[in-house]
């Protein structure tokens, strides 16, 4: 797993991640697969009614299911996400979420003044 700072200009591969990073009983867990000024991609293992707070980013967001079940709130409005299901969120946007199953979400940030 990458959790250094990655460089913009040269290509990765990072594979085997579901298996890297297993649902843990109780937990949420991350890992950052890609991290530079530009561009910063995490995995996040959620289980069984695991939360995020209702928080924002100063990035552009991508947030899409790969595994389970997850209730995705923005700016107060909720969405049952499948997986493959994807959400945009604006920089400064308002976000939750809870799982509804043991689920694996992948998060890409897009930093729009770099």
């Amino acid at each position: 797993m990458a959790q250094k700072l990655t460089d913009v200009s040269e290509s990765a591969a990072v594979l085997g991640l579901l298996d890297a990073l297993p649902v843990q009983p109780e937990a949420t867990t991350s890992r950052a697969v890609v991290n530079n000024p530009l561009l910063r991609v995490v995995y996040f293992a959620f289980d069984t009614g695991e939360l995020l707070t209702d928080h924002s980013s100063p990035r552009a967001v991508v947030v899409q299911l790969l595994t389970g079940a997850i209730r995705f709130t923005v700016d107060g409005v909720e969405h049952a996400m499948a997986p493959g299901d994807a959400i945009y969120l604006a920089p400064g946007v308002r976000h939750a979420l809870v799982a509804d199953a043991p689920s694996h979400l992948s998060l890409v940030m897009v930093d729009t003044e770099y």
